[in-house]
């Protein structure tokens, strides 16, 4: 809604601009839902604008000032997406953090933006913030929106989010004015939000997003696949990843769709069951957590059913993906494919919460093929995207009937595309980040002067198709001693498909072979574990016994006769490997909150398991500093076993010719 100078419509150039066109167009339709107490309560646009109205004039009252940054940590809720709007109604940015993030990462985000307020879920974020307060000079106020577990609280010091609002609502004749004086006053390239970065590499990065950059993104990807105002998602991620600001705010204000916010994260599947929604965004762990679930099932089954399953999987597997893409299929496949979706397709998306699902996406991390094959085999609409913080979220898109798994699309409306020398990806569009904020020296070397931003991927455009294809992040790629190329997360990805293997890190660049650490996947192991009458009394145990290795032994024996198909990357099979005594933790530093490997960290922590594995050891006593859930740090002693994968061949040596 531009006019040919570029100038937004004045109507829309802002979220609370947005919300008032709703209110104008969709005013009786659900814009929010939350599930209470086991019953789903529902906010239209015209009650939602109200609520948010109130906030405002609340944190006007309070002293909140145009331009200053207001923190919000807690889960997914309608209050708290209102409070981003209500931020931005004042003239205020909106700062989100991630909810189980420990309080020292709270009190850096915190104090690095200069948080003026923050506006806690419950309790739980009310206590992070207290712990590291007096370290916190511009932190003014702390509003809390849960009063659960807060009665002997010194209230003198904090502030409910519904008194704020019946401030405001007191004060609404007084105030109205100057709120509506801020609001005109908003320019398209004003800040809509302030997103960190996970932090793979380092500090997090305060990633400054303007309205231009929110909207453009918003309506050109809405436009891209057909999102409408009856459309329905699950907000469930983190409301500090910008995935969940561009789907639960960006677009949902643009097409004016329903948000829905479940109880709990306990609950989050019952929810989204129940709400069936129409359009659906996980990372990929949450899709190979599903399907571990369904493969656990399964195992659990009588002899009939689960040879009747695998059957008609097979059947899907075969011709589900073109019947999904509206490619001609057999006449008699069609007919017992029709008959699968009576007997395990509908019913299994049934279950999964997918029976509605009209478009997909995952991203984040590449997914594993054979897990977006089973997937689309269901006739689901997944698709892959890629993106980052820095783009408000969208480089690429799979358009319908162009959906691969091997490549992440084409560029998204507006973006546009170049390969480096070196193979690293580069992009500019209207969802170019404007700034890291304080922070001009990663800026420049982010994002040069004519707009074109180095991603970190490496990566290469396919000829004939336009389909891009990322192979790795850059700094990962590299070659082995015998110059084949190596690239780490291609073999994880592959690893982390079988329901057993919950994480995996390949080790691998300037050696002769590859080595990799591994996760079992408690839930998937422990169930087979109780099938099979094997006691355990903890994961550490589990981990490490004969059985389990011989499993996983024979799941990375499968990956390498896989990888040893890709003559370009057959030289990654890995040679050696162990089964951690402990799970990667965001806690502990060897993941991001978003759940991404911090390599460098695990390579530097567990050196001594690396040289072992690469020395040719069978087994090693190690002791692990751990964080336990209430900040408590403890250690962690084990004697792991090393063991040799079953090679393809002499991999280096096939890869290098």
């Amino acid at each position: 809604m531009t006019d040919r100078t570029g100038v937004p419509d004045p109507v829309l150039h802002s979220m609370p601009a947005l919300l008032a066109r709703n209110v104008a167009r969709f005013g009786a339709k659900p814009a929010y839902r939350e599930k209470e107490f086991g019953i789903w309560q529902s906010w239209t646009w015209s009650e939602t604008a109200e609520e948010i109205e109130a906030l405002a004039l609340g944190l006007m009252d309070m002293g909140l000032c145009a331009g200053e940054h207001v923190a919000i940590i807690g889960r997914n809720r309608p209050a708290l997406y209102w409070s981003f709007v209500a931020i931005q109604s004042a003239g205020a940015i909106p700062v989100p953090l991630y909810q189980d993030a420990a309080a020292e990462e709270i009190a850096y985000a915190l104090d690095h933006c200069g948080a003026v307020f923050a506006i806690c879920g419950d309790q739980e974020q009310v206590d992070k913030v207290h712990e590291v307060q007096d370290r916190l000079p511009a932190l003014r106020k702390l509003i809390y929106l849960e009063a659960r577990g807060m009665r002997r609280y010194d209230h003198a010091a904090l502030t409910a989010y519904g008194d704020v609002q019946a401030q405001g609502r007191t004060r609404r004749g007084a105030l109205q004015g100057r709120l509506q004086a801020v609001a005109d006053a908003v320019t398209y390239d004003d800040t809509c939000v302030m997103l960190y970065t996970s932090g793979t590499t380092g500090r997090p990065k305060g990633v400054v997003l303007s309205n231009r950059n929110i909207i453009e993104t918003s309506k050109n990807s809405s436009a891209f696949d057909h999102l409408r105002a009856d459309d329905e998602i699950l907000a469930y991620l983190p409301m500090a990843w910008v995935g969940d600001f561009i789907f639960s705010i960006g677009q949902a204000y643009w097409t004016g769709f329903c948000v829905n916010c479940p109880e709990s994260a306990d609950t989050m599947m019952t929810d989204l069951r129940e709400i069936g929604p129409t359009y659906y965004f996980a990372p990929p762990r949450v899709f190979e957590t599903q399907l571990t679930n369904v493969m656990i099932r399964m195992e659990d089954a009588s002899r009939f059913k689960k040879w009747l399953f695998d059957r008609l999987m097979a059947l899907a597997r075969r011709v589900g993906p073109d019947i999904l893409d509206r490619r001609p299929v057999a006449a008699m496949d069609r007919l017992l494919y029709r008959l699968g979706e009576v007997l395990v397709y509908g019913p299994l998306k049934n279950t999964l919460g997918f029976s509605r699902v009209r478009v997909g996406y995952t991203a984040g991390e590449a997914i594993g093929p054979e897990i977006f094959d089973f997937y689309r085999a269901l006739g689901i609409n997944l698709k892959q995207l890629y993106g980052q913080t820095e783009a408000s979220v969208f480089i690429t898109q799979q358009p319908d009937g162009e959906v691969r798994s091997d490549t992440v699309g084409v560029p998204s409306p507006g973006v546009e595309l170049r390969i480096a020398e070196d193979g690293e990806v580069f992009y500019r569009s209207p969802g170019t980040f404007v700034r890291y904020y304080k922070n001009d020296a990663s800026t420049a070397s982010t994002k040069d002067a004519e707009g074109w931003v180095a991603t970190g991927d490496a990566g290469f455009i396919e000829e004939g198709t336009g389909h891009l294809r990322i192979i790795d992040r850059a700094k990962d790629v590299g070659r082995m001693a015998s110059g084949a190329l190596f690239a780490p997360k291609y073999v994880e990805n592959k690893l982390k498909f079988f329901p057993n293997i919950l994480e995996a890190v390949v080790f691998g660049a300037g050696r002769e072979m590859c080595v990799a650490f591994l996760n079992i996947d408690l839930t998937a192991v422990g169930n087979w574990a109780e099938r099979n009458n094997i006691a355990y009394a903890s994961y550490q145990e589990l981990s490490q016994h004969p059985q389990v290795l011989a499993t996983i032994g024979a799941h990375v024996a499968e990956v390498n006769r896989s990888i040893a198909d890709d003559d370009m990357l057959s030289g990654c099979q890995v040679h050696r490997f162990l089964v951690l005594h402990k799970e990667l933790d965001a806690d502990d530093g060897e993941m991001t909150r978003t759940r991404k490997v911090r390599r460098g960290v695990i390579g530097e922590k567990y050196a001594d398991l690396i040289d072992a594995l690469f020395g040719g050891k069978s087994e090693i006593y190690t002791e692990t500093e751990v964080t336990y859930e209430d900040g408590r740090k403890g250690k962690i002693r084990a004697t792991l076993i090393l063991q040799d994968a079953v090679v393809v061949g002499d991999a280096t040596r096939m890869a290098a010719q």
